[in-house]
């Protein structure tokens, strides 16, 4: 077996190998799509930061990655690369191996690009996979999750209704408590105050719908879905993807969550909507407790931050 570059020709040998992958993750969660679009390979070739193992001719394994760019996690002067759900697949035969053998390779590239940072978005159950990268110091940071549009068990006493865009303003409260509130442990997704008023402005003019329970006239959740996700398989027809949820601690617990995203699934299914995608990060205990009971996980995107001394040691030549 040899770790050498990934070219185009390869594009092919890895659209099935990825096919493959799918599919078995599609095993444990029905609700994925059943043919969705692969995004074409060949680009992963063109910026020098893709690796093969191949033998005699066959591909056994591929790792791509984007990038690098900065600053990554709103970290500043850090750079990072990020390998999606599409830039890599492995055969099952002997995987644990094969991805320690192919990041190896692929993180020295990396590395002498300039990245101290390397995500990398896998199957939630390839286990060969989490294996291998995680005893090379990666960890969890966000999941995808999927349900079919079927509507849920909720708690009555919610007034629940689409928010119509001339009061999204009235969003911007909720959305200032859920900055704060991943600020906090464990969390520690910190935004500086100018990186959140950003934040605010493009939440207020996205074109994103919401749905929200209220009670007495004030909102005391609300959920967001629009068109885009995380990765490819978000893109399939009649797929929405939530990109935004807040309940406030008062109400927490009694059904009023759970009453708005029945009110999307509802609104949604008879436009024609047969699945809903989420993702949240797996540090945001509230997200994850909230979500993992009503989706199926997906994938698990890892994250590994390297020595920026070691980085700054080979852009410099020293390597």
């Amino acid at each position: 077996m040899e770790i050498i570059d990934f070219n185009k020709e390869m594009a092919p040998q890895a659209q099935e190998l990825l096919w493959n992958c799918y599919l078995e993750e599609r095993a444990h969660a029905a609700a994925l799509p059943e043919e969705p679009r692969i995004p074409p390979l060949e680009g992963l070739a063109q910026n020098g930061l893709g690796v093969a193992a191949v033998e005699d001719g066959k591909l056994l394994g591929f790792l791509g990655a984007y990038g690098p760019w900065k600053p990554v996690f709103c970290t500043p002067d850090v750079s990072g690369v990020f390998s999606p759900l599409h830039a890599h697949a492995v055969q099952r035969e002997d995987r644990v191996r094969l991805w320690r053998r192919l990041y190896q390779a692929a993180a020295e590239k990396w590395a002498q690009a300039g990245a101290a940072s390397h995500a990398i978005t896998l199957f939630a159950h390839d286990c060969g996979a989490r294996e291998a990268l995680y005893m090379y110091g990666f960890g969890v940071r966000c999941l995808d999750m999927m349900r079919p549009m079927k509507g849920i068990a909720a708690g009555g006493g919610w007034t629940c209704s689409e928010l119509p865009h001339a009061r999204h303003g009235e969003l911007t409260p909720l959305r200032r408590e859920l900055a704060a509130h991943l600020a906090q442990s464990p969390s520690f997704m910190h935004h500086e105050p100018e990186q959140l008023e950003a934040w605010l402005r493009r939440k207020a003019g996205a074109g994103s719908r919401v749905f929200v329970a209220e009670r007495n006239g004030r909102i005391a959740a609300y959920i967001e879905a629009d068109g885009e996700g995380e990765n490819f398989l978000t893109g399939a027809s009649g797929t929405a993807n939530i990109c935004g949820a807040y309940c406030l601690p008062a109400y927490r617990g009694m059904g009023a969550a759970q009453a708005a995203l029945n009110a999307m699934i509802s609104a949604l299914k008879d436009e024609g909507y047969v699945r809903l995608g989420v993702d949240c990060e797996s540090m945001n205990p509230t997200a994850l407790g909230f979500w993992s009971k009503y989706f199926d996980i997906y994938t698990h995107s890892v994250v590994r931050r390297i020595d920026e001394n070691a980085v700054l040691y080979r852009v410099q030549g020293g390597i």
